[in-house]
């Protein structure tokens, strides 16, 4: 890309801690344009998650950036929540501030259009959360999938999965979403549970964030606090970030590896609906619909997260 000229963006996410932090990243990037910000069911009700991504955009000053309600519920199957991990209200911790403007009139799906359709440049989907609202533009306005320069997803896992053995969360939610994303035709890149697992912060990793002292910052910090309550009950020496992935792979790619792959989603297997099962053989006859996000460095991750929140010095909310 031209490192002059900003690359427009939609948000989609069911905020969650991971996905407000993914949040900030893309807010504080002098590489995004963000454009659009829609909600999905996942982590928790539609109706939390869109509160949640309200009150966001409005922590980090996004007034002028159109948020949309989204699906309530997969295409097909019942929505599990995550309140195990995120709290009641999807986004337990510091206090936020209200929203402070109106929702769109518009659904998730016809925003995203109209976004794709106005855009004079090809848009990056960033969607860290169940892939249904994406996949209902996808089916509603297949004419719009040319003016798609990426999908960038959170989802998935090639080794295992976390909320069954063979399935991540955020694809379980809804697999066949996730199956007319990955045939559709339009490129992504998966950051699932290969990379994002290894996408480690450690208390003395925020405590850094902690010490810019700025306003979200600060926010950001307390967000681990409570999100670290959970996973540390699970054995886990760090805070995972998932969804952040799918925006600092885009913005610093130098600190990834990545490897095309042909992936496909079981949305039928009695054991393993929902597993992104990929095939990275040269001899295979399937060609790579993916770019698969394999591993990161974590250092060099963490030095960019603690950047990225620097830059809201000064903020007032």
């Amino acid at each position: 890309m031209n490192n002059n000229k900003k690359r427009p963006v939609i948000l989609d996410g069911d905020p969650g801690h991971d996905d407000a932090i993914a949040w900030v990243l893309a807010a504080a990037s002098d590489e995004l344009d963000i454009k659009a910000m829609v909600s999905v069911a996942g982590n928790q009700t539609i109706e939390k998650t869109t509160y949640n991504g309200r009150r966001i955009a409005a922590l980090l000053h996004l007034k002028d950036v159109p948020f949309a309600m989204g699906r309530e519920k997969p295409l097909l199957g019942n929505l599990e929540v995550a309140a195990n991990f995120h709290g009641v209200s999807g986004l337990d911790g510091p206090a936020l501030p209200e929203p402070d403007h109106p929702l769109s009139e518009l659904s998730s799906v016809e925003l995203m259009a109209k976004v794709l359709r106005e855009s004079e440049e090809k848009v990056t989907i960033i969607s860290t959360g169940t892939q249904t609202n994406v996949a209902a533009l996808l089916l509603a306005y297949p004419e719009l999938k040319d003016k798609i320069e990426l999908i960038s997803i959170m989802g998935g896992g090639l080794r295992n999965g976390n909320w069954t053995c063979g399935a991540e969360f955020n694809i379980l939610n809804d697999p066949e979403a996730a199956w007319i994303e990955f045939n559709s035709g339009v490129p992504l890149q998966m950051c699932g549970l290969d990379v994002t697992e290894r996408a480690l912060v450690y208390p003395s990793d925020w405590e850094r964030i902690r010490e810019l002292n700025n306003p979200v910052a600060k926010v950001v910090a307390e967000w681990f606090d409570f999100f670290f309550i959970h996973v540390s009950s699970l054995g886990w020496k760090g805070a995972t970030l998932h969804d952040p992935c799918a925006v600092m792979s885009l913005i610093h790619p130098e600190i990834f590896t990545i490897k095309d792959a042909y992936v496909q989603i079981e949305t039928q297997g009695q054991y393993c609906r929902g597993a992104t099962v990929a095939d990275f053989r040269e001899i295979s006859d399937a060609k790579p619909n993916c770019r698969v996000v394999l591993d990161l460095d974590r250092e060099k991750f963490v030095d960019y997260l603690v950047e990225a929140c620097a830059k809201y010095e000064g903020w007032v909310i």
